[in-house]
């Protein structure tokens, strides 16, 4: 089946990487919204797109569209997925969910009644860096699991800065638009799901009224700590992720992006050892597995739950740093 897209938000992440990825699975793309008219106008002129609009109504009218890509700014996403699954659309939305959890979860649910698919666009899990890495942990390599190090402190580029660093009402600030992916990677890589957190934040002044860098301990149930360094302010910091346990450790550097790049070593009494990883496009892999979902093969590489979890967590992390407890993490009467 061809599938037929909508896509919800004519953002900087659809035009790098989605309409490219959605076109690789043999995806169409009939429409884009933004709230600007003319914004939608010039993204469809440059992307080949037959229809462009303001009209939410209007794009989700249309039977033809099977699915809906939803980036957007955060507060908007629960109005725009919930309209998306009235009209029987499927719908891959961005992370954070929405700015609660009762409002992601009530996302989740109603495509859930509706028989639809719904998937978190959490693509770090789609890389073949984090998939080896967790091929490493399941198969015993490094024994037991004590600790995962999860550093992702960076410099948002300008372009991408406006409304992440400035607007909290639209869900700005480092801890949802970052933390969600290391909470989102920790759980897919040990395989369970953070009891309780400590943490730290601070604005440095990049923008204003919202965090620009935050560091969090978590605690897991099988007792691995993990600890969490997201910024929007390190220019040469890199990224990566490392894991540790009683028989080696893993360590994976400049893998926490957008791009199949990065390397990964695996350190055990034996010595160093190079470890490889498949390249493929991580976008493409999202799109594939959703098409294979909802042809009724499996599920989408992150499902709805997978997004409502990773939010209790980044909601724990802000909570925790705002109060200066320990704060247990509330996930939800979401199954």
């Amino acid at each position: 089946m061809r599938m037929r897209w909508a896509l919800i938000g004519a953002s900087t992440i659809a035009r790098q990487y989605m309409v490219g990825a959605i076109r690789a699975q043999h995806g169409e793309i009939s429409h884009v919204l933004s709230a600007s008219a003319e914004r939608a106008r010039a993204f469809a002129d440059e992307h080949r797109i037959p229809r462009s609009g303001n009209d939410l109504k209007e794009l989700l009218s249309d039977l033809h569209i099977d699915a809906v890509y939803i980036s957007t700014t955060n507060e908007k996403h629960l109005q725009q997925a919930l309209a998306a699954v009235k009209a029987g659309k499927h719908v891959l939305c961005e992370k954070p969910l929405a700015l609660t959890l009762d409002d992601a979860s009530a996302m989740v649910r109603a495509a859930r009644e509706a028989g639809l698919v719904f998937a978190t666009n959490h693509h770090l899990r789609c890389s073949g860096s984090h998939r080896a890495v967790r091929g490493l942990i399941a198969s015993g390599r490094i024994g037991r699991v004590l600790s995962l190090r999860l550093h992702h402190a960076v410099f948002l580029p300008p372009h991408l800065q406006g409304w992440r660093i400035n607007s909290p009402d639209a869900g700005g600030g480092v801890i949802p638009d970052i933390t969600v992916h290391d909470a989102d990677v920790a759980r897919f890589l040990l395989g369970e799901d953070p009891i309780s957190v400590v943490a730290q934040m601070t604005s440095s002044g990049l923008g204003e009224g919202v965090e620009d860098s935050a560091m969090s301990v978590w605690t897991m149930p099988s007792g691995a700590m993990v600890m969490s360094h997201e910024s929007f302010t390190h220019p040469f910091a890199g990224s990566g992720l490392e894991v540790h346990g009683t028989e080696g450790s893993i360590f994976a550097r400049d893998v926490m992006t957008q791009n199949p790049i990065g390397s990964i070593e695996l350190v055990t009494s034996s010595g160093r050892e190079v470890i490889g990883f498949d390249q493929h496009d991580l976008y493409g892999e999202s799109i594939r597995r959703f098409h294979a979902a909802v042809a009724g093969e499996g599920e989408p590489a992150a499902t709805g739950l997978d997004g409502v979890k990773s939010l209790a967590v980044a909601l724990a992390v802000r909570e925790a740093a705002v109060r200066g407890v320990r704060i247990d993490v509330k996930y939800g009467d979401v199954r």
